[in-house]
C-alpha cells in the first residue's frame, strides 16, 4: 500500500490554532492489561484473523472483522481497504499519544478529541461484569497514558457504562474526572433512549462539573436487526456510513422535546461526525411543530428548540462545505455556535494530513468571529483545551 508523503511539519500559530473535535485512536493490544485477575482467563485480546490482518476478539472466537477502514491515515484512497491489515501496519498515531501529537503537527493541528475504537464493543458483551471491567481498563488507559502526554492538547473520552445502571455510571464519571477526563462518551445506541427519566441524575452531574457528553453516530451498543449495517458483527457498507450522518437527529430531538435542556441549561452534547447541512430544515422543523402542537403536547418548554442549538447541542463536522456556505449566510446564528471541525484521523473519511488545507477552503468567505468558532473556539470552551 502506497504512503503519503509526509516528511512536513506545520507550526501553528496559536492565533491560527485548529482543533480537530473528532479524531480516534486505535487501541494497543495493551489497552485491557489494567483487568482484574479474575478477569484472566475471558480477558478480550488482539490475534490474527483469517485473512492474515489483526482484530479484536471478545469471544474467543477469530476477529469478525480485522483492522482496514478504520487506520487508513497515511494511505492513498486508491488502497483503502475495508480490513486485512496487520497492527503493525498502523500508524503508531493510531494507538501512541506522543506519535499522535506528531501526526497532528503534520497536519497543523493544535488540539485533538479522541473517540474509542473497537473498545466500543464492550457495551454489548453479555457479561457485563466483564464489560464494566473492560470500560475501566480503556478509560485508565486513554487517561492515564494516551492523554497524559500532553493534556493540553489531547482530550481522550472515557466511555461510561450507561446501560449498566446510574450508581455505576455516577462511580465511573466520578472516576474519571479525577484521571483528568474533561469530556465523556456516551453509547450511540443505548438500552434506553437518552429522553428517558433514568438518565437525570448524569445530566445534573454533566452539568455541574461542566463536562460534555459526546455521541459518534450509532457507535456503542447493538443496533436494530433491521439495519443494512451491524456494528458488532463487524457488517459495514457505504449505505450505513452515509445513513449515520443523520443519526443524531433522534436522540437530540427527543432530548430537546423532553424538556432535558431546560432542566439543565448547562448539559452539553455532541454529536460527532455527522456534519451541519441538515441542521437549519431539522431546525426549522422542530420550532415549527413547537409552535402548532404546544396545545396537546403535555411537555412545555421555556424557549424555542433552536435556543438550545449552540448552547446544549453541538456537532462535528470533517468536509461539509453545504453546512459550512450555510455559515456563511449569516441566516443561522447558531449554526456557528454548535459546529466544530475534526480531522476524522485515522479513519477512511479523514482529510489528513491535509486538514489545514481543507479548513482554509472550507471558510474561506465566512466572517473571522465564525471561522474563529468553528475551527478552534467552540472546541476549546466544550472541551476546556489548554487547561
Amino acid at each position: 500500500m502506497a504512503t503519503i508523503v509526509e516528511d512536513r511539519k506545520v507550526e501553528s500559530a496559536v492565533k491560527d490554532m485548529i482543533i480537530s473535535a473528532d479524531s480516534h485512536i486505535n487501541e494497543p493490544p495493551t489497552v485491557f492489561d489494567r483487568l482484574p485477575a479474575k478477569f484472566k482467563d475471558r480477558k478480550p485480546v488482539m490475534m490474527r484473523g483469517i485473512d492474515g490482518g489483526d482484530g479484536w476478539s471478545f469471544d474467543g472466537n477469530p476477529p469478525k472483522r480485522t483492522f482496514g477502514i478504520e487506520a487508513m491515515a497515511g494511505f492513498e484512497k486508491k488502497d483503502f481497504k475495508l480490513s486485512g491489515m496487520r497492527f503493525d501496519e498502523l500508524r503508531p498515531g493510531n494507538w501512541d499519544g506522543r506519535a499522535h501529537l506528531d501526526d497532528m503537527d503534520i497536519d497543523g493541528i493544535y488540539g485533538s478529541v479522541l473517540h474509542p475504537a473497537n473498545a466500543i464493543q464492550v457495551y454489548s458483551l453479555a457479561d457485563r461484569e466483564l464489560g464494566v471491567a473492560c470500560m475501566r481498563s480503556y478509560n485508565d488507559w486513554l487517561l492515564l497514558d494516551f492523554q497524559a502526554v500532553d493534556p493540553k492538547r489531547i482530550v481522550g473520552l472515557p466511555m461510561l457504562p450507561v446501560d449498566d445502571g446510574m450508581d455505576v455510571t455516577l462511580a465511573e464519571f466520578e472516576r474519571v474526572l479525577k484521571n483528568g477526563a474533561k469530556a465523556c462518551f456516551i453509547p450511540g445506541m443505548p438500552v434506553r433512549p437518552y429522553n428517558d427519566p433514568y438518565y437525570e441524575p448524569l445530566w445534573a452531574a454533566a452539568s455541574a462539573a461542566d463536562i460534555s457528553l459526546n455521541l459518534h453516530r450509532t457507535f456503542g451498543g447493538k443496533p436494530d436487526k433491521s439495519d443494512w449495517d451491524e456494528l458488532v458483527d463487524q457488517r459495514v457498507s457505504v449505505g450505513g456510513i452515509v445513513f449515520r450522518y443523520f443519526s443524531s437527529v433522534r436522540p437530540l430531538t427527543y432530548m430537546i422535546f423532553a424538556g432535558i435542556f431546560d432542566r439543565h441549561p448547562n448539559l452539553k452534547i455532541v454529536a460527532a461526525e455527522v456534519d451541519c447541512g441538515w441542521v437549519p430544515f431539522w431546525g426549522q422543523t422542530m420550532d415549527a411543530h413547537w409552535e402548532a402542537q404546544q396545545a396537546w403536547f403535555p411537555q412545555k418548554l421555556e424557549h424555542k428548540p433552536t435556543d438550545f442549538l449552540g448552547r446544549n447541542c453541538f456537532v462535528t463536522t470533517i468536509d461539509d462545505y453545504v453546512g459550512y456556505d450555510l455559515i456563511k449566510t449569516g441566516r443561522y446564528p447558531y449554526l456557528a455556535a454548535m459546529t466544530m471541525f475534526s480531522t476524522d484521523y485515522p479513519h477512511s473519511a479523514t482529510i489528513w494530513p491535509n486538514s489545514r488545507a481543507v479548513a482554509d477552503k472550507l471558510t474561506e468567505g465566512m466572517t473571522e468571529h465564525d471561522r474563529s468558532l468553528v475551527l478552534r473556539d467552540n472546541a476549546i470552551r466544550i472541551f476546556h483545551f489548554g487547561e
